[in-house]
């Protein structure tokens, strides 16, 4: 897997083209959408999950972390737009979720030499939950708190966890495939 070419603590050439690469995707995932109320649904899930699983916990958390930094200095590439102001969205949590649902699913799948599909499975799943902990605790404060338009927990759950759920499972599905089979082809 490419794990084992980026275990190491230095980074070469090919470490930082796929780190480019990843935060490249993420950015237009976040343009590939489908409108759902409070939570769009875009494919920025599914490349944040193959960052994790394909460049491991730190590098894969670190191209999320340097796409959201993008963002925040100014760059358009959120879903919405971009700028500092974006931390007062609704839905940036999800994108602090992404970068800790990278180190998760890096992690857990890079705890042997070559993961099992299960394994990949896994470490999508768990990477998921932290991204859905995040994004809607989040948007659930900036909505009550900040905002000042309450939103009550059940059109949290809603609109927030039952809506996009079937999506996002679909996704993790697909990325451990994704994962799976470049897995195989690298070790050809």
């Amino acid at each position: 897997m490419v794990s084992s070419a980026l275990s190491s603590h230095r980074w070469d050439t090919r470490d930082l083209v796929l780190f480019a690469l990843f935060t490249a995707l993420i950015a237009i995932g976040a343009f590939i959408r489908i409108p759902v109320p409070f939570c769009p649904f875009t494919l920025q899930l599914l490349f944040t999950t193959l960052a994790g699983l394909l460049l491991g916990s730190r590098r894969g958390a670190a191209s999320v972390a340097v796409y959201v930094f993008l963002g925040l200095i100014g760059l358009p590439v959120f879903t919405s737009g971009g700028g500092p102001s974006y931390i007062f969205q609704p839905t940036f949590g999800y994108l602090l979720g992404f970068i800790g649902g990278a180190v998760l699913t890096g992690y857990i799948a890079h705890q042997v030499p070559v993961p099992s599909l299960r394994r990949l499975l896994a470490a999508d799943f768990a990477g998921l939950v932290i991204v859905y902990a995040c994004g809607m605790v989040y948007l659930a404060l900036i909505n009550n708190v900040y905002l000042g338009t309450p939103i009550s927990l059940w059109t949290l759950f809603i609109y927030c966890f039952v809506l996009p759920i079937p999506g996002d499972i679909f996704l993790c599905i697909v990325a451990a495939f994704l994962a799976r089979r470049v897995q195989r082809t690298i070790a050809a």
